[in-house]
């Protein structure tokens, strides 16, 4: 539409004789983009973008669609039509449109089915695993087309497996997973996830990469490696940071918003190779090589979706994972990339985003510890110390958007919920109780100005912030989680960090109130039922004793990282200085200390202490028990 109709002379013209016309980012906007595209689903029946709405004055909408063509065809309505409509109605039938407008925003107001209900347990785990299973792709792995990486899903399926045993959960994930990496959604020469596959078999994507991806999709990878140690997945993680860290890095630390899919005006264009191009950069027997390994063709190995037509151009992919990171395959993808840098390169969202910078924050945090490679927590810590520095108000108030040396929009429910994750990694990943602080005190923010003190839940903007026709509670897990079912995860894990019940007393009331709906369609929301696995338990409170950097300190550490065990929280009590800072955090730990002059491991399950132990096998022991 912008290119169609906005840029269009004719149609501008027409659009400011009728309207003030007001185009809306919706990344930076993202409260304005939730209401009306509720709006629009509401009135018909569906919704996606470009989002079209007409309102009155007020703010109140009486028009809703999505994509309108210039002129009318086919049977819908073009957007020169559509304003004279608009125009005609408004003068002759103004009062209508007017009480439209306020029953549908009346409606809007009241259409929440929110109520404290029955606790979320078990059988809702199970339920949304069965509803998964039923729409699991055995041939291709994923769950619809087209296909999203939606890594909650398979996070959520991790979990599953580990608290059943059930290895069809864990068999979907590694499909899903591995075709991916297979795929053409994945870029084979500079790295990096595509937004989605336009196909069955994960071969055609929407080009663009957004940040949330990176950063979900490899804490999906990570948590596959810690559950199965299959090196693929490590890998993978390693190749999306390099690309995260050389494309999407801000000179000040934080990281860029995304990529765009086009390039001189072609979708694509950047990324796709005819067998000539290949056979330009390289040696006959490495483009053959090539040729063989990446499937292409000379005829091409895709349709182009405008003509159904093959046009010469490939979309890299792997048939096996066994050619993954051979030296040769290696050193001829590094001729192909420094070739391809030469190409014009598509535009890249710069804005930094507080809320997507939160999720790469926590899956570098997350990755340098696992991973056990400092250069990622590093890195996490220079994004994190930017927005602590930068993206503040005067009234010390975070903010959601950075660009140009500017920082504004008061922060969402998302921007608190993804950055109190960021931080609770990076704690665990060095133990810095500035960030455990920081943590702690947003949260206390997010509450303060976000918080139902009616029903419970988080309403998705401020109490203080501009205050539009409505103001609602997100809790759909859709491309990125909501920030309802990450906040919970957040308090739980800070409950169990600091011993502060009421936390998780919050958190208790935070799956009550949207139980009904969950329960309905538990597979819209498995970042929720995340959540609710943790705090179903068994949940784990470890606390290491010890002197910082000893041996002794490190070889317990790196046991428990190499683990998969998700539902527990990581605590490090240093046992050189007295009294440690974590001591005023944390209300349970103060008698903690070494015993026989040993780094020490305290496990309490449901925050009921085993005897401490120097023996990292027992301590894994104590936190592979189920109750």
């Amino acid at each position: 539409m912008a290119h169609e109709s906005f840029e269009d002379t004719e149609i501008a013209k027409l659009m400011n004789e009728v309207f003030i016309s007001i185009k809306v980012d919706r990344e930076e906007r993202p409260d304005i983009d939730k209401i009306y595209m509720t709006v629009c689903q509401m009135m018909t029946g569906q919704g996606g973008w470009p989002l079209t709405i007409i309102m009155t004055p007020d703010k109140k909408p009486f028009f809703a669609g999505t994509y309108f063509p210039k002129t009318s065809r086919f049977g819908r309505i073009g957007i020169m039509d559509l304003i004279s409509r608009i125009k005609q109605l408004w003068n002759s039938e103004k009062e209508k449109v007017l009480e439209s407008a306020n029953q549908i925003t009346f409606t809007l107001n009241n259409m929440t089915n929110e109520a404290p209900g029955e606790k979320l347990n078990k059988k809702t785990l199970r339920k949304a695993y069965e509803q998964l299973r039923a729409r699991f792709d055995q041939n291709f792995g994923g769950f619809s087309t087209p296909k999203f990486p939606t890594p909650h899903n398979l996070i959520f399926l991790l979990r599953y497996w580990k608290r059943t045993k059930d290895d069809y959960a864990l068999k979907m994930v590694e499909k899903t997973l591995q075709y991916m990496r297979k795929g053409g959604i994945y870029d084979h020469i500079g790295f990096g996830i595509h937004r989605y596959s336009t196909d069955q078999k994960w071969l055609v994507p929407h080009f663009e990469k957004m940040l949330y991806d990176q950063a979900l999709v490899s804490i999906a990878y990570l948590e596959a490696y810690q559950a199965t140690k299959k090196e693929i997945y490590a890998n993978t993680v390693r190749e999306i940071f390099s690309y995260v860290l050389r494309d999407m890095t801000s000179p000040e630390g934080g990281f860029y918003s995304a990529e765009d899919a086009d390039s001189e005006g072609e979708e694509g264009k950047f990324y796709v190779w005819s067998e000539e191009e290949i056979q330009k950069i390289l040696e006959e027997d490495d483009a053959e090589y090539i040729f063989q390994k990446y499937n292409t063709r000379k005829e091409g190995n895709f349709l182009e979706e405008s003509t159904q037509r093959r046009t010469g151009n490939n979309i890299l992919h792997l048939q096996t994972l066994d050619v993954i990171n051979s030296p040769r395959l290696e050193k001829i993808r590094e001729k192909l990339f420094n070739g391809r840098e030469k190409r014009i390169h598509p535009s890249k969202d710069d804005k930094i985003l507080t809320d997507w910078n939160g999720l790469m924050i926590a899956a570098l945090a997350k990755g340098g510890q696992i991973l056990n490679e400092k250069i990622y927590i590093e890195a996490a810590q220079k994004a994190a110390n930017f927005i602590i520095k930068a993206m503040k108000n005067a009234d010390d108030r975070l903010l959601h958007r950075y660009r140009d040396s500017e920082a504004e929009i008061l922060a969402y429910l998302d921007d608190y919920a993804f950055f109190i994750w960021g931080l609770i990694e990076l704690y665990e990943a060095t133990f810095d109780t500035e960030y455990l602080k920081i943590a702690l005190d947003l949260n206390n923010e997010l509450i303060e100005h976000f918080w139902d003190n009616d029903i419970a839940g988080f309403y998705f903007y401020p109490d203080d912030g501009e205050q539009l026709i409505s103001r609602q509670k997100e809790i759909y897990d859709g491309a990125i989680p909501s920030g309802n079912s990450v906040a919970m995860s957040n308090l739980l894990r800070l409950s169990y960090i600091t011993g502060d019940t009421d936390l998780e007393k919050k958190a208790d009331l935070l799956g009550r109130v949207f139980a009904e709906k969950i329960e309905s369609t538990p597979i819209a929301y498995t970042q929720f039922l995340i959540a609710v696995d943790f705090g179903v338990g068994p949940t784990f409170s470890l606390v290491i004793a010890g002197d910082t950097n000893s041996d002794d300190t490190n070889s317990m550490l790196e046991t428990v990282n190499n683990d998969y065990i998700p539902n527990k929280v990581l605590i490090f009590r240093p046992t050189e200085n007295y009294p440690p800072k974590i001591d005023k955090f944390s209300n349970f730990i103060e008698w903690f200390d070494k015993v026989q002059e040993k780094a020490t491991a305290y496990v309490c399950i449901n925050k009921t202490c085993k005897p401490p132990t120097t023996d990292s096998m027992k301590m894994i022991e104590y936190l592979e028990s189920i109750s």
